[in-house]
C-alpha cells in the first residue's frame, strides 16, 4: 500500500508539473502574440512608398534645398515628405521645445524653447503646451529664413497627424511644430525614443543616417481635434494608440 501511495504521489506530481509547463507555454505565447499586435508594423503599401522612394531624387519639389539636403517633395499624392539626395530621406535631430523643456532627456538640450508653434490652439485641447517627453511630435516646416516652407499653403493643417517611418517600424505624431532656421529632420523626444530606443537619443543627440521617412497628409479629415486624441495623456503609448486608428485610415489611402 505504502509503494503504490508513493508512486500515486509522484505520479500526480508529474502530470501537475506538465500542466504548468502547458499553461505557461500558452501564456507566454498569448504576451509574445500581444507584443507582436500592438507593435507599429510597416504596412505593406508603406512599405513599397519607402521604397520607391528612396533611391533618385525628387521630381516635385515644394521648395529649395534646406541646409542639410533635404527639400519637401510632393511626390506621393495627397501627402508632402522629406527627401534628401539619391537613397536618402532624412535625420532625426530631437527638438524639446515646449512644456517640460527641461525635464529627462530634454535638461542637455542647447536651443530647446518654452513653447510650440501651435501653443494657443493646443491650449484650447486642457493641455498647456506638447510636452516633447510625452507627446510624439514632428517638426515640420521652416519659418524665418531662406529657403522657407510653408505645410499650411500646400495643405496641411497644425496638429493634424503624421506618419513617421523610422527603423523599419510605422509611428504616428501630430505636426507640433515648425523650424525657424533651414535644418530639416526633426521630431520630439517622444518620438525620438519610439523610433530608436536604443541609441539613447536625448535633447543633445540624434539620429545622424539619413533613413528615417516623415510624411505629412494634406485635406481636412487629418485633424484629431480635441476630442480625437488623448492629448492629456502621461504616456507616449497612451497618446500613440489614441490616434492609431486616425492615422491607419490615412496611410491606407496612400
Amino acid at each position: 500500500m505504502e509503494w503504490l501511495e508513493v508512486q500515486h504521489i509522484h505520479t500526480n506530481t508529474v502530470n501537475l508539473a506538465t500542466t504548468l509547463k502547458m499553461r505557461s507555454t500558452s501564456l507566454f505565447a498569448v504576451a509574445t502574440l500581444g507584443a507582436v499586435a500592438s507593435a507599429y508594423q510597416l504596412p505593406a503599401n508603406l512599405k513599397k512608398i519607402y521604397d520607391q522612394h528612396k533611391a533618385g531624387t525628387c521630381s516635385k519639389k515644394l521648395s529649395g534645398t534646406f541646409s542639410g539636403g533635404a527639400a519637401y517633395c510632393g511626390d506621393i499624392p495627397n501627402a508632402i515628405f522629406l527627401k534628401g539626395s539619391s537613397g536618402n530621406y532624412d535625420n532625426m535631430d530631437i527638438d524639446c521645445d515646449g512644456a517640460n523643456n527641461s525635464a529627462g532627456g530634454c535638461a542637455n538640450d542647447p536651443s530647446g524653447q518654452g513653447q510650440t508653434s501651435f501653443k494657443d490652439t493646443v491650449k484650447t485641447y486642457g493641455i498647456p503646451d506638447l510636452d516633447a517627453n510625452i507627446h510624439p511630435y514632428v517638426v515640420f516646416g521652416n519659418e524665418g529664413a531662406s529657403p522657407s516652407f510653408s505645410p499650411q499653403s500646400h495643405g496641411m493643417k497644425p496638429l493634424s497627424i503624421m506618419a513617421v517611418v523610422c527603423n523599419n517600424q510605422l509611428f504616428y505624431g501630430v505636426w507640433g511644430d515648425q523650424n525657424g532656421f533651414t535644418s530639416t529632420g526633426e521630431a520630439s523626444l517622444a518620438m525620438g525614443k519610439l523610433c530608436f530606443p536604443n541609441e539613447g537619443l536625448s535633447g543633445d543627440n540624434g539620429h545622424d543616417p539619413k533613413d528615417v521617412l516623415y510624411i505629412g497628409f494634406t485635406g481636412s479629415d487629418t485633424v484629431p481635434g480635441k476630442s480625437g486624441a488623448k492629448w492629456g495623456a502621461k504616456k507616449t503609448a497612451e497618446f500613440e494608440d489614441s490616434i492609431k486608428a486616425m492615422g491607419d485610415k490615412l496611410v491606407a489611402a496612400l
